[in-house]
């Protein structure tokens, strides 16, 4: 640009984009409303996000999902009354302006399309900025005739036009007042633009749905050197599905991490977040998390579908004498229950299924969990905030304040938590928890290697649940075979006492082609009586406490899952897979 003359042009306050978010006036009001695509309640909740975030309301509609860019561009357009440019539509070489730098105009996000009888024609990202128009007037002696232009297009033809800035540009800029756009800046607001294209909103919604609708617990997007993966999780396994382009990598991400209110920005450090959204008329809450690794983000959506959550503890798979005794041990005015499996074997589910069945009026229940997976009607939740100091053990503190009748903690992960629970226990309070062990027996050692006293253990500890989920072979496509002999003399009795139908996977529509459908425990009930608590006290191994619990009538897990095979319900494999441990 020709520069006849040295005139300081002002600071521009922000970019457009990181501009402190207007009220949103009426007259936008009408223009959204009558669009046809925004309705009240979503400009109720935009407008509440805007005020969290600090963001821009155009910006919020197209981030939280109401519009597209490309539905909003037209939107603002006749908002502000101007025309609507595209990349095509620019000119090979700008206007010459005098007394318009480089760098201010890359700091205003404008570009000069056309010059005519004293009149310039300026795209600008933001054509409501009268601020700018304002100096680019005075300084040019021009008047000017906004027009709107994508953002994304006007950056990418400036930098055709007029490349990085020259190493000492920004210093010049600088003294000038005039803030420039680092690299990285520029960066992440290239991945918001990206995130909130039209097409990378439907690919992930078609994800989401798709998850929902083939009944998946999770999805694992994860980006390799050439190609970005993505698996669901269903009935406890994962399953590849078609990839999205590779070059779609960075854009996905960012909008997964765009809708659980992640830093895009950050992309060196684990984060986690939320979503909470609507689809195929139910509602959906998920749990994100995105991890760095050597090609990019890897990101792990948790979906937890209220509706399809099971709370009842008479459908969760027991067998018929297992469910009498826990609950006849659930009902127990105070002492410890325990729940054992590794992840994703259902823990949670059981206990919820417990505080479901005695919950009443007549009962103050409340829980600390890490997080809150499903919310229980008339029960206190709360949720475990470690980075405030909310941790289990501090919450557990306080609970026991509150004067409650039963008491659950997501998990027993220390010592302190443990010698908290264990009191409570002891000194009138019901509680409920998990531990991460293979087997019953095996929560009784964690616990005294955890530091707690034996006879404070013997004393409190009513019995511990351990617990697998095995697949449901698929009823459309199971097919009968022949029981295998050294199978049918572990079932002892069983065999002959009743009729025995033995099933393998085949695979159908219905199924995916997996053979199985649908999930069902399997479960070993460890009693805390005479015999067990002579056992703590005296320090015994796992082996020896879960060797006289079967002495004593114990069905361990690999029994149990057996039972099921008999009955028809899984397979003889699957529960092979389960109890590998055992």
């Amino acid at each position: 640009m020709a520069t006849q003359q040295t005139i300081e042009l002002p600071k521009v306050p922000e970019a457009a984009a990181a501009a402190a978010p207007p009220a949103l006036s009426s007259g936008l009001d009408e223009v959204l409303l009558g669009s046809g695509k925004v309705s009240v309640d979503d400009l109720r909740k935009v407008r509440r996000f805007s005020a969290e975030k600090g963001e821009r309301i155009e910006r919020m509609l197209v981030e939280l999902g109401f519009l597209s860019e490309d539905d909003l561009l037209p939107i603002l357009a006749r908002y502000h009354k101007v025309a609507l440019v595209r990349a095509g539509d620019l000119p090979e070489e700008p206007p010459n302006v005098e007394h318009l730098t480089v760098e201010y105009m890359r700091s205003a996000r404008i570009l000069p399309l056309e010059r005519t009888n004293g009149s310039l024609r300026l795209a600008m990202a933001d054509p409501g900025d009268r601020a700018v128009i304002d100096v680019v007037e005075q300084v040019t002696g021009l008047g000017v005739e906004p027009v709107l232009m994508r953002p994304r297009d006007l950056t990418e033809r400036f930098e055709a036009l007029y490349g990085a800035l020259e190493g000492g540009a920004e210093g010049d800029a600088a003294e000038r007042g005039i803030e420039v756009l680092t690299e990285d800046e520029e960066d992440v607001e290239h991945l918001r633009d990206m995130a909130s294209e039209a097409p990378v909103i439907r690919l992930v919604n078609q994800m989401l749905s798709r998850a929902v609708e083939q009944r998946s617990s999770d999805i694992h997007v994860e980006p390799f050197e050439n190609e970005l993966r993505v698996r669901y999780r269903i009935d406890g396994v994962l399953h590849d599905q078609d990839p999205p382009p590779r070059n779609l990598t960075a854009a996905i991400i960012s909008r997964i991490k765009l809708m659980a209110k992640l830093n895009i920005a950050e992309r060196r450090l684990p984060q986690d977040g939320r979503i909470k959204l609507r689809l195929v008329g139910r509602e959906i809450d998920l749990r994100v998390s995105s991890l760095p690794t050597l090609y990019g983000e890897s990101v792990v959506l948790r979906i937890l579908d209220r509706s399809s959550v099971v709370v009842d503890l008479m459908r969760l798979g027991m067998p018929k004498d297992t469910l009498e005794t826990f609950t006849h041990m659930i009902a127990q005015p105070h002492g410890l229950v325990l729940v054992t499996g590794p992840t994703g074997s259902g823990k949670t589910t059981t206990l919820y299924g417990a505080l479901d069945k005695i919950n009443s009026p007549e009962l103050k229940i409340i829980t600390i969990e890490d997080p809150v997976e499903y919310q229980l009607r008339g029960v206190n939740q709360i949720h475990v905030k470690a980075q405030i100091g909310l941790t289990f053990a501090n919450g557990l503190r306080s609970i026991v304040r509150q004067d409650p009748d039963v008491i659950m903690i997501g998990e027993i992960r220390d010592s302190e938590t443990a010698e908290i629970a264990i009191q409570a226990a002891l000194t009138g309070h019901l509680v409920f928890s998990t531990l991460h062990t293979n087997d019953a027996a095996g929560a009784v050692s964690r616990l005294l290697d955890m530091g707690v006293e034996d006879y404070l253990l013997a004393s409190s500890l009513l019995g511990v649940m351990a617990q697998r989920l095995v697949r449901r072979v698929c009823t459309q496509c199971r097919q009968a075979i022949e029981a295998p002999p050294e199978f049918l003399r572990s079932l002892g009795a069983r065999a002959t006492s009743a009729p025995v139908e033995f099933y393998e996977a085949v695979g159908c529509a219905k199924c995916a082609g997996t053979g199985y459908y649908g999930r069902s425990g399997i479960y070993e009930l460890l009693q805390c009586d005479d015999v067990m608590r002579k056992l703590v006290v005296g320090r015994a191994t796992a082996d020896r406490i879960k060797a006289e619990a079967a002495a004593g009538g114990m069905r361990t897990l690999r029994d149990d899952g057996f039972w099921k095979v008999a009955d028809g319900v899984t397979t003889i494999g699957e529960v092979l897979r389960v109890t590998q441990d055992q």
